[in-house]
Formats: C-alpha cells, sequence, structure tokens
C-alpha cells in the first residue's frame, strides 16, 4: 500500500520506518523543510537507536521519500504532536492542520488513522470536519464511505523500533467496517496481538494508561518528600515494602517528563473537570516535585557562591527527547535563583541546549562543586566514584542506587 505518515517526529518517523521495511511504499510528511531534506539525503533529525540505519535503507531502497505536502495515498497515518495550551487544555492545532491538507486526497477507499493521543471525541470531530468538506464521501445516511479510525500508540523512547512491531495495539474504529480495515492494516507490521474497539474507547486508553502511571509515580514521588521530613531513605523504605507480594511502589525522581505521562492525564482532567480529582491531584504533585528539588538544591548553594551542575536534561535515561523534562526546569529555576555564572548543564545526548551551558561530563565534575544528577544515563553510572568524593551529590533519580 501507498502510505503518508503525517509528522516525521519520534514517533511518525520510526513509524514512516518500519512501514517502508514492511514493503509499503511511504510518503513521510513534515512542515519543517530542514527536516524533509534531512530524510531525503537518507539521514535522520532524531536520536533513536536503529533509526539512521533503516531510514538510509528505505531511502536507498525508494520506498521511503519525505514531502512538506500529502499525496494521495491508501492510508493516511497522522502521528503528530498535541501539545497542552497554558491552561492545560488539548491544543489540537496540529491535527487539525493535518486534516484540512489531506481532505482533498481523501477518496471512499481512504484508510484515515489518528495515532496522535487526543481528548475523546476527536476521531468522531475528524469525521464531521471531514464531512463539512467532502459531502461526497458520505452515503445518504450520514455514513462515512471511507474508513477513520483511531490507533493510540505505545512506545517507549530508546525502543522505539521494536516496540513498533512488538506491542499490542488498540484499534478503534467510527464504525465496525474502518475498525477492521485499520486492522488489517496494522497486521502488516505489528506482531503484537490488535485489540478492537470503538474510537472513543481507543481514545480512553491511551490516556487512562498514563493517568494510571501517572498516579503511581506520583505516590513515590509524594512518599521521598514525606520520608524527607522524617529523616527516612525513601529507597530502602521502598524496597522493604516491595517485599510484599502485592506491593510495587515505583522509584521517586524529580518529576515526570515527556509528552506522554506529563501531559496526558490533562486531557482527562479538561473533559472531566469535577470527576478527575486523583488524577489532578497526582498531576501537580508530580509538577511539583520539580521544584521541591530546586529548593532541596538552593539549600545547599544559595550562600556558598558554589557552583552547581545539573546532569541530565533528557526527560528519562539515554535518549535525547527533552519535551517536559524535569532537569531542564530545574536548571532554568536555579539559573533564575543563582545566575548562568553558577549554574552548569552536563547532557551527553545533546551537543547544545538554547539558553542552557553545556559542558562535558569531564568538566562538569572537575569545575562543579554540587553534582545533580537528573537522570541515570550509563555514562554518569560508569563514573568512578573516587571523582566524587569531593564533591555535594544530590542525587534524585537512583542512578548510583546500589
Amino acid at each position: 500500500m501507498k502510505v503518508c505518515v503525517l509528522g516525521l517526529g519520534y514517533v511518525g518517523l520510526p513509524t514512516a520506518a518500519v512501514l517502508a521495511k514492511s514493503g509499503h511504499d511511504v510518503l513521510g510528511v513534515d512542515i519543517n523543510k530542514n527536516v524533509v531534506n534531512t530524510i531525503n539525503s537518507g539521514n535522520i533529525h532524531i536520536y533513536e537507536p536503529d533509526l539512521d540505519v533503516l531510514i538510509k535503507l528505505a531511502v536507498e531502497n525508494k520506498k521511503l521519500k519525505a514531502s512538506m505536502i500529502p499525496d494521495k495515498s491508501d492510508v493516511y497515518l497522522i502521528v503528530v504532536p498535541t501539545p497542552l495550551s497554558k491552561h492545560k487544555e488539548p491544543d489540537m492545532k496540529y491535527v487539525n492542520q493535518v486534516i484540512y491538507s489531506v481532505i482533498p486526497h481523501l477518496s471512499k477507499d481512504s484508510l484515515l488513522i489518528l495515532e496522535s493521543t487526543s481528548p475523546v471525541g476527536s476521531t468522531k470531530n475528524i469525521q464531521e470536519t471531514i464531512k463539512k468538506f467532502r459531502p461526497d464521501l458520505f452515503n445518504d445516511d450520514g455514513t462515512s464511505k471511507f474508513c477513520l479510525a483511531h490507533c493510540p500508540e505505545r512506545v517507549l523512547p530508546g525502543n522505539v523500533i521494536v516496540e513498533l512491531i512488538e506491542n499490542d495495539r488498540v484499534v478503534g474504529g467510527i464504525d465496525k467496517k474502518s475498525t477492521m480495515k485499520a486492522k488489517e492494516f496494522y497486521k502488516t507490521f505489528v506482531k503484537g496481538k490488535i485489540y478492537c474497539t470503538d474510537s472513543k474507547t481507543a481514545e480512553m486508553t491511551k490516556l487512562v494508561e498514563n493517568a494510571y502511571r501517572d498516579v503511581n509515580i506520583a505516590f513515590a514521588n509524594e512518599l521521598s518528600m514525606i520520608c524527607d521530613k522524617n529523616d527516612i531513605d525513601v529507597l530502602e523504605l521502598i524496597k522493604l515494602a516491595n517485599k510484599h507480594p502485592r506491593v510495587n511502589i515505583l522509584k521517586p525522581g524529580a518529576g515526570v517528563g515527556g509528552h506522554c505521562i506529563a501531559v496526558d492525564p490533562w486531557f482527562i482532567v479538561s473533559q472531566n473537570k469535577e470527576k478527575s480529582k486523583i488524577i489532578k491531584v497526582a498531576r501537580e504533585i508530580n509538577d511539583n516535585k520539580t521544584f521541591w528539588v530546586v529548593d532541596k538544591i538552593l539549600e545547599k548553594s544559595k550562600n556558598n557562591n558554589k557552583i552547581v551542575c545539573c546532569l541530565g536534561l533528557s526527560y528519562k535515561q539515554d535518549i535525547d527527547d527533552i519535551r517536559e523534562s524535569p532537569g531542564i526546569k530545574i536548571a532554568n529555576k536555579l539559573i533564575e535563583n543563582l545566575g548562568i555564572d553558577r549554574v552548569i548543564c552536563c547532557e551527553p545526548h545533546l551537543e547544545k541546549l538554547e539558553g542552557l551551558n553545556l559542558y562535558s561530563l569531564n568538566y562538569a565534575i572537575k569545575h562543579a562543586d554540587i553534582l545533580v544528577f537528573c537522570v541515570p544515563h550509563k555514562e554518569f553510572k560508569n563514573l568512578n566514584k573516587k571523582l566524587l568524593n569531593e564533591k555535594v551529590v544530590i542525587d534524585v533519580c537512583g542512578t548510583f542506587e546500589g
């Protein structure tokens, strides 16, 4: 099939690569000209293990081409960001832009799939939008001639290629025909099980998955603050509590980052303000944990002119994704309080980052007085512990646990 992947970011580009490897003819669409040119040259603009090899082969074999505009295809896959507004409401502007761009290319045989995380009802709203501009694609009873479904992505950065193929998927169409057609499409490259439902349930499934994880992380983060007040080692406490056969407390950290867990719960809250009390409080706990960490750092650094280094600015270990990163928030808040001359940063997976001074790991260890480990990158775990003996070490992510 000819597949048009709309959005070539951390999920869209690996998806395009896997589809091309599976034999489909893939047109990848992105509004960033540099991204398009980079991909057409056989290179990548993001880091993901094995992605560079797949993209190079796909381009060389003419199975993948990038463009700034879509073209007529059998399948349209929407994989664009759905950020939050400043009022914690879902911002669907990128999805809407994509819909308007593909409407002229749709036919009664088209399959349109929304993979972007979206509020409940978004797939049905897309159907109504298309109906306004293309009434020819609808039957007299209002049903669609084309197929439309939602299939949320559920991949982990750093292991995206494997998980796109191996993970189970949930597919929900606007009708049974759409659900089954989407299922058959995913079966061309997914080895995991494919579960069928309706579009609203599929949309809510992704939101609930990440809200569940957020609530569990919030419990661990709240526990860490309680333990700090009571002079208890929270990691030791969790290790002992988890000896219970029905207890599995997660490790606390500096907050929650990434586009999913830090964002998706707000989609539920925005549509269910009176009913989503636990989800909302959990989100607030995890956001506030970041600034609690900042206060702890300031206690050790504010009045002694010591240099503070934040180590790890991606939102999780061993990747370059900085979306909603607690480490970046910590660094910026420290600069706000201490001044940019007293705050340095180390992120092995990035060469530069606007507004922050990035240095090598060796430089950071040598020149900083206070080392704040925000993310447990493998480079940090391999450090010679003797180098840290004369430093103040604040390990907020369990880098050196064990």
